[in-house]
């Protein structure tokens, strides 16, 4: 994994470094240019090895790069006035070798255009890129990334052979270290997921080919991505792969899809739908997508609490973490959601129930505030999860799990849409609800997040909660059990979900010295192994009122 590649990190610390130094010091700006340019390589190597396997096999095989491309602002213009280009001086095996000056103006001038076109006019991808813009400014700066990345790429490839990892994995890896670097929360509240913590909720909803999946707060796709990983993962392992081994948090995962046919590869690319409010976001969702081997991703841009999306009992499954800051223009609500709040945390909750079909699962990251709040809402919100779906489960998560880019106090809920918007609630949907305190994660709570020596509770929470038993989880002592639902809604709890409310404090029995063999360690310490006689003598003060204290005691 990256991390254990200290030769790969240094090269994309150098890359960073570049774009710093050359004028780019905001880490977006920087990904989507970065992101650009490893697209343009990765293009050409793809493409070149599919016409070698080609040639092999005997298949048919259309190079992207094969005849001549005419820009799109060209294509209506008279053929002898058009200037078709050919296709393979696009290619970046072709273009690393110009001039600094020269390469510059073919990248923004003829590649970034292909590269925006690349899918076609009606494309989702050629939509979002429509307003996207190549603005590394300096030749000096492109020939110094084209050389970096080129030589990141020896590296990946380095570490394929000798590690038996598949390639497109290590080049997954390498762009989730560069969206690592976007490390301040935006304006929205959006902040990165950890992955370790996605691939823990893909293992607790345990997606399957055919599902159909949703995040309605994608922002770089990393839910998504880590959905289409677990399923990936588990037909490989199904279809007998070997040299799978365990990740640094413990989890098998492989991007490869080597054990598909076409079938099984269109269902699952049509499985899979994300949204956003932040353009940027969007442009990267489908980029973290693509670099993953999923050719055309369903992202786009939309605000899916506003009045214009109207989706609702659509999803087998809801994977999200949706901004928890700020609040949305009372007059922009969808109308069909109910909650009687602008708070984004709650309404992104009933939304999501909204979007499952009924049996759909959705696994939530909410502040832990959504638990205990007081207000109307709040509790209202909860009491719509307890009965109208199967509250799975309310795991707390340490404060530092989101540093460095906020410390707030998180938990993860799981739950089952039973009923319906409409339906009448003849039973409440939950019996009971297994609650887990996680203590540590697998790395350090602080800023730098370093990681630490095993898998901290990640693989502990898998195992506790595909096993649990409400007759047998019943020690409210330990950091797993589970409480009926009938005590959570009764008059005294309200539909409070904390943890704290039904976890059992042990407190341990502590034996202490009588006050006057404490005294006598006091005199002791003072004034040596002297006897009354030579203590009554000392005219020290502390000594004095010692004396008094033990005479008191006694």
């Amino acid at each position: 994994m990256l991390q254990n590649n200290p030769e790969l990190k240094s090269k994309i610390d150098q890359l960073w470094n570049k774009f710093w130094s050359g004028g780019i010091s905001n880490p977006l700006t920087a990904i989507e240019q970065i992101t650009y340019l490893l697209f343009m390589k990765r293009l050409d190597e793809l493409d070149q090895k599919r016409q070698a396997d080609a040639e092999w096999t005997g298949e048919k095989y259309t190079s992207k790069f094969e005849g001549t491309w005419i820009p799109p602002e060209e294509r209506n213009w008279p053929v002898a006035e058009q200037r078709p280009i050919d296709k393979r001086t696009l290619r970046w095996s072709e273009f690393k070798r110009m001039q600094a000056e020269e390469m510059l103006q073919h990248v923004q001038g003829k590649v970034f255009p292909f590269l925006k076109d690349l899918n076609g006019a009606e494309s989702n991808f050629t939509h979002h890129m429509k307003n996207a813009v190549f603005i590394i400014p300096k030749p000096a700066l492109l020939v110094e990334a084209v050389k970096t990345i080129d030589e990141i790429f020896e590296v990946m490839e380095k570490d394929s052979r000798e590690n038996g990892q598949a390639f497109q994995d290590i080049q997954g890896d390498v762009y989730e270290m560069l969206l690592a670097e976007i490390a301040t929360a935006g304006k929205n509240g959006q902040f990165r997921t950890p992955r370790h913590i996605v691939k823990l909720m893909a293992e607790l909803v345990q997606p399957q080919l055919g599902h159909k999946i949703a995040d309605p707060a994608c922002g770089t796709g990393g839910f998504l991505l880590g959905a289409y990983q677990y399923i990936v993962t588990q037909l490989a392992i199904n279809a007998g792969a070997k040299n799978l081994k365990p990740d640094e948090d413990g989890f098998i995962r492989t991007s490869v899809a080597a054990t598909f046919d076409e079938k099984r590869q269109f269902v699952l690319q049509e499985s899979l739908y994300g949204y956003d409010i932040d353009a940027t976001m969007v442009r990267l969702g489908l980029m973290n997508l693509m670099m993953h081997g999923i050719d055309e991703p369903h992202i786009d841009y939309k605000d899916t609490l506003s009045k214009s999306y109207t989706e609702e009992a659509e999803y087998d499954i809801v994977l999200a973490n949706p901004p928890f800051t700020g609040s949305i223009d009372k007059g922009d609500i969808n109308d069909n959601l109910q909650l009687a709040t602008t708070k984004t945390e709650l309404l992104f909750v009933e939304n999501i129930y909204r979007l499952l079909k009924k049996g759909g699962t959705a696994c939530v990251i909410v502040p832990q505030g959504v638990l205990f709040g007081s207000g109307g809402a709040f509790r209202t919100l909860r009491q719509l999860l307890v009965e109208r779906c199967d509250l799975k489960a309310v795991i707390t998560l340490p404060s530092g799990v989101f540093k460095p880019y906020a410390g707030v106090s998180t938990a993860i809920l799981l739950f089952t849409k039973v009923w319906g918007v409409k339906d009448k609630v003849t039973k409440p949907a939950t019996e009971h609800v297994w609650f887990y305190e996680m203590a540590a994660d697998g790395y350090s709570l602080d800023d730098k997040r370093t990681k630490q020596a095993g898998f901290g509770d990640l693989q502990n929470i898998i195992a506790e909660y595909h096993t649990r038993d409400a007759a047998t989880d019943t020690d409210r002592t330990v950091k797993c059990f589970m409480v009926p639902r009938t005590e959570i809604a009764d008059e005294k709890n309200n539909y409070d979900l904390s943890l704290s409310r039904y976890k059992q404090d042990v407190f341990e029995d502590v034996q202490y010295d009588a006050p006057s063999v404490i005294l006598d360690r006091l005199l002791k310490a003072e004034v040596g192994d002297a006897d009354e006689a030579e203590l009554a003598k000392v005219q020290s003060g502390i000594v004095r009122e010692l004396l008094e204290l033990k005479g008191m005691v006694e």
